[in-house]
């Protein structure tokens, strides 16, 4: 990850001396030479020199612009006016402007070696690395200056140019020796750790921008940079304490605010990631990083739906971007959009047909659409260049198991699981596929290993308690369908498998109270299904603009299942078109508490094989 050079607000040169403007008039040209401006011009001239200079030396840049803008106007010709107001801009981090008045200058009087030296400073800003470079050459090969060390924020400039330019060492001597003169300067010890961590010197860096902290604490940069330097290193919790520290210095800094999104992501606070890349949005709405950080964020905080607008503008922006294109089509299928997805990884793969991870995309985007031979197609072009990519061999056991191709598909699962024994997908799936195809013995070692590396895994305990039950273990299968039992305190199978082993154990009692539980919760299940229809009428009649007949079904939803917070949620939005706010207030009240209650429960989504 790239660290940022942050300029510097010091100055390169003060305007000791007062040039008489008068005699700093240069003439090419006989003729230019007898137009001599008039007295009154040239007097006005050099009291605005005299008076902008004064106001720079006290630090004043606003009157010293004011000053030195009216002697350009009043003397274009003289290279020192230009060079002064250029000072002042590179100042005031005008750099546009700066640069502007700089070259003017440098083209009036070559010879002028402030102007040269700023002009170098503002090249290196504006990360115009060749020609500062240029311009640094320059100046060293002028013998008279070149026995004058530079000032540090030179040094700076300097040494991110030789950086930027294939020179790193020779950039960290120009700035060794630039501390051997002021070795309490704070921003000389930040670039020294910028130029060692572009280098991967990491302890040094380390030691550059503590240094650097210790003697300016509210030196963003050196914050911003300790803790990227933390995050390369999977310091996660100095990373965002340092980065909180840049990001507040500097609000409006939205690098910092990208960064701090990263290290927040990275240490799984997506929320708080969300909220400082939403402000640096609001500070850079144009900006394609900070809209691609943010939908990645999104994403990886089971948001996609809102994170696919902000990839479609990122995309538009960077048609050549596979990376984008591919989390553009990820986001689509998370959504359920797999045909949609399928155009993108389609592009993505056009720019980089050799990535493992793309084909296993586009595969699993075949498989949503039920298009098995492509994703077959497309798992196999994948493993032919990443052999032993265990995910790749399970997406393929399952396409071949869709395929009714059960021999072909254990072979796949077991290579997965041989790969990498720490994914519990596949020894769960085998064990599924084992108990389908009735070798019962293989199931249960199978699922035993996936519900030990998964423990919370209720299905898994569930068909582990059938298992038990076919393999004459009474005790084991009581014990696993209890613990599916907790898992899923909502399905009525583990219910009724219960119920049987009761029965066949004499306890006729636990049996029919168990029978009772799977009857009510299968009553749930109905109206739960009977909700969900509803649901999905009602959210599709809402986009077709038809809302009184989508508050119809969406009531419908409501009724059939009460406790369905998704259900009130939807009929709010509904609610809202309508202009009904308190009757949309109120839904939503529901649907919240509906959450809150469902969320302390504990309630863990069901897994698929």
């Amino acid at each position: 990850m790239q660290l940022l050079q942050t300029p510097s607000l010091l100055l390169c040169s003060v305007l000791a001396t007062i040039i008489p403007l008068a005699r700093a008039q240069t003439a090419t040209t006989p003729a230019a030479s007898s137009q001599t401006a008039p007295p009154d011009r040239v007097k006005e001239a050099e009291e605005a020199f005299r008076a902008g200079s004064a106001a720079y030396r006290q630090n004043d840049l606003l009157s010293a612009h004011i000053q030195f803008a009216k002697v350009v106007k009043l003397a274009p010709e003289v290279a020192a006016g230009h060079s002064a107001f250029g000072t002042v801009l590179l100042a005031e981090g005008n750099l546009a402007y700066a640069v502007d008045q700089l070259e003017l200058a440098h083209k009036l009087d070559p010879q002028n070696s402030d102007a040269s030296l700023n002009l170098a400073i503002t090249y290196s800003q504006l990360r115009e690395y060749q020609k500062s470079m240029q311009m640094f050459q320059l100046l060293d090969g002028a013998k008279s200056d070149a026995s004058q060390a530079l000032t540090p924020q030179a040094s700076i400039a300097y040494a991110a140019a030789l950086a930027a330019t294939g020179e790193p060492a020779t950039a960290q001597k120009q700035l060794e020796s630039a501390l051997y003169n002021s070795p309490d300067n704070a921003a000389l010890h930040d670039s020294l750790g910028t130029i060692l961590a572009q280098q991967q010197t990491y302890s040094d860096a380390t030691v550059q921008f503590q240094r650097a902290i210790s003697l300016e604490p509210s030196l963003a940069a050196a914050h911003y940079h300790l803790g990227s330097v933390f995050l390369n290193q999977g310091d996660l919790a100095n990373a965002v304490s340092e980065l909180t520290k840049a990001n507040n210095l500097s609000k409006e800094n939205v690098e910092y605010a990208l960064q701090l999104g990263r290290a927040l992501l990275a240490s799984d606070q997506e929320d708080a990631a969300i909220t400082v890349l939403r402000h640096a949005m609001a500070v850079d709405p144009a900006s394609t990083d900070i809209k691609y950080e943010l939908a990645l964020t999104l994403q990886a905080n089971d948001n996609p739906r809102e994170a696919i607008p902000l990839f479609q503008q990122v995309a538009a922006a960077r048609p050549q971007d596979s990376a984008v294109l591919t989390n553009l089509g990820l986001a689509l299928v998370q959504t359920g959009d797999a045909k949609g997805a399928i155009i993108f990884y389609l592009r993505a793969l056009a720019l980089d047909e050799k990535n493992p991870t793309l084909r296993q995309d586009l595969g699993v985007a075949y498989l949503q659409q039920s298009d098995l031979n492509h994703a077959i197609e497309q798992f196999r072009e994948g493993l032919l260049i990443e052999p032993d990519n265990s995910h790749l061999h399970y997406d393929l056991g399952l396409a071949l198991k869709l395929k009714d191709d059960p021999t072909a598909a254990v072979a796949e699962f077991l290579r997965a699981e041989q790969l990498d024994p720490r994914l519990p997908d596949p020894p769960y799936t085998l064990g599924v596929l084992y108990m389908q195809l009735g070798r019962f013995p293989e199931s249960q070692a199978e699922l035993e290993n996936a519900t030990a590396l998964r423990p919370n895994n209720g299905e898994a305990w569930a068909l582990l308690g059938n298992v038990y039950k076919n393999n004459n273990d009474p005790e084991k299968a009581a014990s696993a369908l209890r613990r599916a039992i907790d898992l899923l305190p909502n399905q009525p199978s583990p219910h009724i498998s219960l119920a049987a082993i009761l029965s066949q154990q004499g306890d006729s009692e636990g049996a029919a109270a168990e029978r009772k539980k799977a009857a009510a919760l299968s009553r749930i299940a109905v109206s739960r299904q009977r909700a969900n229809f509803a649901l999905d009428s009602g959210k599709a009649l809402l986009k077709q603009g038809k809302t009184a007949d989508a508050i119809f079904q969406l009531q419908t939803a409501v009724e059939a299942d009460p406790n369905y917070s998704e259900a009130h949620s939807a009929l709010a939005d509904a609610l809202d078109r309508q202009g009904r706010s308190a009757d949309a207030a109120l839904e939503r009240q529901k649907a919240k508490k509906l959450l809150a209650n469902t969320s302390s429960a504990g309630e863990v989504p069901s897994a698929h094989p």
